[in-house]
């Protein structure tokens, strides 16, 4: 090899481990943040040249970045979903403090059975409005607190909508770059770094996959299969609902105007926060919405008054409690919202002007409802019925998932228990869910994240190979001066 080569050869290796030490210093700069990869400078070697830099890569890891995707995907639906249940369970309460439907029927059973042993006492009497007062009122706030929880996914809905379409936008303007800079041969690594960080972000909205093609171009889709981005962002679209009531349903999210959530598509995503909320709005509350309006209809059916006249004629009404229909009664059917419209009869409430002795005595629908017809103190047949009737098996509808056929105190236990083993069930999936986010991120970070200590490592080799290099120019100045003495 020549002087010259030899020159060029050194000059080329202080060139390249001055680019090499650049990418090491970034590297070295970014130790410890989660969204930096670990940055490789790829050498290439040149006959009679020395080495240069060929490219800049990065680490990474396809299959457990998916599965990174994936984790935030399911965490964050599950999340949204416990968040929702949580909020759901303050219609039981402390069960200490015996505030839940299932309890407040219990007193109201036991008021009535103290009032059947003493049927002429106005104090029992109105213990035993008292009590089914309470029952309603539980009732009355289970529906609000239901339809805030519901109006409050909707209004998240809305929030994910915006953020998501606010990513996807800023996703375009990454990848825009990614294509460009590959074409042209830049260093592009740095934004394929925040490019990950967004999907990582977009996952935990929808869930989604994602094709890269040519020039480290990328295509993102949903998990069903909906388009969200295809060289540009497409629209995701949602309108809120002010308010939405027992009887209302939410409108469905669209990306690229095909909907995504809601049971009558073809195309619903299956995780994602948009999903979870969805679910808590369209299902798990207008579930718990239907077993409350169930125990609703279930008292009014059990308290009605039938026409006392010699020859009935007259259908049965409502009696102690009744609702916006009343005095009519609900049917055999759901009535979606009854629970938030049950309420004692003012003809019994003493705050109204009522009276509680027609508990006894019935006629709280009028003359031909009146059961104790010549005004016995000791009468106690309405009363037994009553009592009969609250422990008597009913038909409930299927459609709220629970029993088709129970008593009421069975029945808002039964509910009881449905809510407290959905809550438990989706906390520990929840759960599940963020140990697995925790340990596939852990996982990733291994493999492709940066360790100070390897990056230091390689600054002492790079040292070596700078004094190395250095000496080699040395020494072929030494020699050249030599030759130039030498032919003077």
């Amino acid at each position: 090899m020549s002087l010259s080569s030899s020159l060029n050869t050194a000059i080329s290796s202080l060139a390249t481990t001055a680019e090499q030490t650049s990418v090491l210093s970034r590297n070295v700069a970014r130790a410890g943040d989660s969204t930096a990869s670990r940055k490789i400078a790829n050498l290439t070697t040149i006959p009679g040249a020395g080495v240069r830099l060929a490219s800049v890569t990065r680490v990474v890891n396809v299959a457990l970045f998916n599965n990174v995707l994936s984790s935030t995907s399911s965490a964050a639906g599950h999340g949204a979903i416990v968040n929702a249940l949580e909020q759901l369970e303050r219609t039981i309460g402390d069960t200490e403090l015996d505030a839940s439907p299932a309890a407040l029927l219990q007193k109201l059973s036991n008021a009535l059975q103290q009032y059947s042993s003493a049927p002429d006492s106005l104090a029992h009497a109105q213990s035993a409005v008292s009590a089914a007062r309470d029952i309603a009122n539980a009732l009355n706030r289970g529906n609000d607190v239901v339809q805030q929880v519901r109006s409050q996914a909707d209004a998240d809905l809305g929030g994910a909508v915006d953020n998501l379409n606010t990513l996807l936008s800023r996703f375009e303007s990454v990848n825009t770059q990614i294509v460009k800079g590959t074409r042209s041969g830049s260093d592009v690594t740095d934004y394929l770094d925040q490019r990950d960080q967004l999907l990582k972000e977009i996952s935990a909205e929808v869930g989604i996959r994602t094709v890269t093609r040519g020039d480290n171009d990328m295509a993102i889709y949903t998990d069903s299969g909906v388009t969200l981005f295809d060289v540009a962002a497409r629209q995701i679209t949602f309108e809120r609902s002010p308010f939405l009531s027992a009887t209302a349903s939410g409108n469905a999210v669209y990306a690229d105007g095909v909907p995504i959530t809601g049971t009558a598509t073809t195309m619903r995503i299956s995780s994602g926060r948009i999903h979870g909320l969805a679910q808590v709005r369209d299902d798990v509350a207008v579930t718990y919405q239907s077993q409350l309006d169930e125990i609703a209809r279930g008292l009014i059916n059990a308290f009605a008054e039938s026409d006392q006249s010699p020859v009935p004629l007259l259908p049965d009404v409502a009696g102690l409690f009744t609702w916006s229909g009343g005095p009519a009664l609900p049917g055999n059917t759901l009535t979606p919202g009854l629970a938030g419209s049950i309420r004692i009869s003012a003809a019994v409430d003493h705050d109204q002007g009522g009276n509680a002795m027609l508990v006894r005595d019935g006629g709280i629908g009028g003359a031909a409802y009146v059961y104790n017809g010549t005004g016995v103190a000791g009468y106690t047949e309405r009363i037994g019925q009553l009592i009969d009737n609250m422990s008597a098996p009913q038909a409930f509808d299927p459609a709220a998932k629970l029993s088709s056929s129970a008593t009421l105190g069975n029945y808002a236990s039964t509910s009881a228990a449905w809510l407290e083993e959905a809550r438990r069930s989706a906390g520990a999936e929840a759960d599940y869910r963020e140990t697995l986010l925790t340990r596939s991120t852990e996982s990733l970070n291994k493999i492709t994240g940066i360790n100070l200590d390897e990056e230091m490592t390689l600054m002492l080799e790079l040292e070596r190979t700078f004094q190395a290099s250095s000496k080699l120019i040395s020494t072929i100045d030494s020699m050249l001066e030599s030759l130039l003495a030498a032919v003077r």
